[in-house]
């Protein structure tokens, strides 16, 4: 695995390609957002547990074939400048290969065999080192967005976990029961030939409610659940976390924010340590405000490690970013009709990001009526019909998703390729400012794994103009402008481009 040295220094600093500490800046107190995921909490969990068994193991037929490459886009760009920080008397050594991770056989064939990968990202090859060594320091991450951070905290978790105890072992924490779902598929496909069992601790509806005091103990060794499910079950002594190894935040910012996450967060964290005081924590996000930066340094233990991304490098350059300007709202939605939707098709699946629930119920509505097949989710839907919409749109049975910022953050999809921002955003608080850390997480579900998208902002009037002004400098990117919404041949250029 790493390398090892009697003789570092207490702490060192390991260059990915220019490392150097991120300077503290004074805490500011974090904004409301237009988020609406504050149903979660007050609904009751499902429990999806699975428990497989290990087949016989071929590890020694995987050796990879360079001439046949399957996942070429998990390869980042070699000149994305990751800074690493890392404390402690470990030194750490990035993993050209699984294989130097010292991994089971039984993980490496799910690498290969089930998720296809054949060597480590960069993220990955930097960060699972950290992750995996020992003394198994806490780590602070942040990405770019279809970098493969799933990975290196799926990962990290199946590690450590003992198959031999009935017990959970490892705890990941999630801000939507979206995204949760998500990672325990990417869990349970990744482990297929572990025997590891994994259990989904999300709201569920009242139709499927089962009284928390009627639930089994859970003995699955790797939970996944949201904030307010995951304390529900801990305070009703359902979920024991005493042999807890390892603590993982997915979406980290918004899980430890004001407006988010941040008091369910603590209180997890805080009762795993008392009865789990080595459990190690992961807190991995494509963002994190200085606000957040500050205090998660603080919460976590004293040596730690950090990986971050340059701001100006987090704008996805294989996503091509245009902005459109259109007289009225009515042209919006003539110009994803007849020009995005109309030319896009050939590209994948379109998600269109609107503000509010009432912005989505409109624009819903006005492309049904002019003929198009649209899905619609936000957060006043149930469970059920939420989890049914995002089922057909990752089964490809509709093209075209209509989402406030529910699906902002984390939403895996690799056949979507065009994203539209119907509604730039904006912060809650203060809508002349914009939300930066939001728009790059929505572009960032175009061109997952570093394939190529397209993104089109639709602007209307003076205040969108100034809004994406303002984008364009905090990333220090200008983006492309179509030069005429009524003009078809505008548009096919932009789409050719993705």
């Amino acid at each position: 695995m790493a390398e090892t040295a009697s003789n570092s220094a207490p702490s060192t600093t390991t260059t990915a390609e220019a490392p150097a500490p991120q300077e503290t800046k004074k805490t500011t107190e974090a904004p409301v957002r237009w988020a609406d995921l504050e149903d979660e909490a007050s609904e009751e969990p499902s429990a999806l547990s699975e428990d497989k068994g290990a087949p016989e193991l071929g590890v020694e037929n995987l050796k990879i074939d360079e001439s046949k490459k399957i996942n070429k886009f998990l390869d980042e760009p070699e000149d994305s400048n990751i800074k690493a920080v890392t404390a402690g008397e470990t030194p750490y050594t990035s993993a050209l290969t699984f294989e130097e991770l010292n991994l089971s056989p039984e993980l490496l064939k799910g690498l290969y065999v089930e998720m296809k990968f054949e060597k480590p990202s960069k993220i990955q090859a930097i960060s699972l080192p950290m992750i995996l060594t020992p003394p198994h320091l806490d780590l602070i991450a942040q990405a770019h967005n279809g970098s493969g951070k799933t990975t290196c905290f799926t990962l990290g978790m199946l590690s450590r976990v003992d198959p031999n105890l009935k017990a959970p072992q490892a705890l990941c924490i999630c801000p939507t029961r979206e995204l949760a779902i998500q990672n325990l598929e990417v869990l349970r496909k990744m482990g297929k030939h572990t025997g590891i069992t994994s259990e989904c601790a999300i709201p569920m509806d009242s139709s499927n409610y089962i009284p928390i005091n009627k639930r089994a103990p859970v003995i699955a060794q790797v939970v996944i659940g949201t904030p307010g499910t995951i304390k529900k079950w801990m305070s009703a002594k359902k979920l024991g976390v005493s042999n807890v190894k390892i603590l993982v935040f997915d979406e980290a910012d918004h899980m430890l924010a004001e407006d988010g996450f941040k008091d369910d967060s603590l209180r997890i964290m805080r009762d795993i340590e008392k009865m789990s005081s080595h459990c190690q924590v992961l807190l991995f996000s494509a963002t994190f405000s200085d606000t957040v930066k500050n205090f998660v340094s603080k919460i976590v233990k004293r040596d730690h490690n950090q990986l971050f991304v340059k701001k100006e490098e987090l704008s996805l350059e294989s996503v091509k970013q245009y902005k459109v300007n259109v007289p009225d709202e009515l042209s919006k939605v003539m110009v994803i009709k007849d020009r995005i939707l109309e030319f896009g098709e050939r590209l994948g699946q379109t998600i269109i990001f609107v503000r509010t629930r009432n912005s989505a119920s409109m624009l819903h509505k006005a492309l049904v009526e002019f003929g198009y097949d649209v899905t619609t989710i936000q957060g006043a839907l149930n469970q059920a019909e939420r989890d049914k919409i995002v089922k057909e749109f990752k089964d490809g049975l509709t093209q075209v998703l209509i989402s406030t910022d529910l699906l902002a953050r984390g939403f895996d999809q690799q056949q979507v390729n065009l994203v539209i921002n119907y509604d730039l955003p904006v912060k809650h608080d203060n809508r002349v400012e914009p939300d930066c850390e939001v728009y790059l997480h929505r572009i960032g579900r175009a061109g997952r794994f570093g394939r190529k998208g397209a993104v089109f902002n639709l602007l209307c009037g003076d205040m969108d103009q100034m809004i994406i002004s303002k984008i364009e400098n905090h990333f220090d990117s200008k983006i492309a402008e179509v030069p005429d919404w009524r003009n078809e041949e505008d548009f096919k250029a932009a789409l050719r481009s993705a």
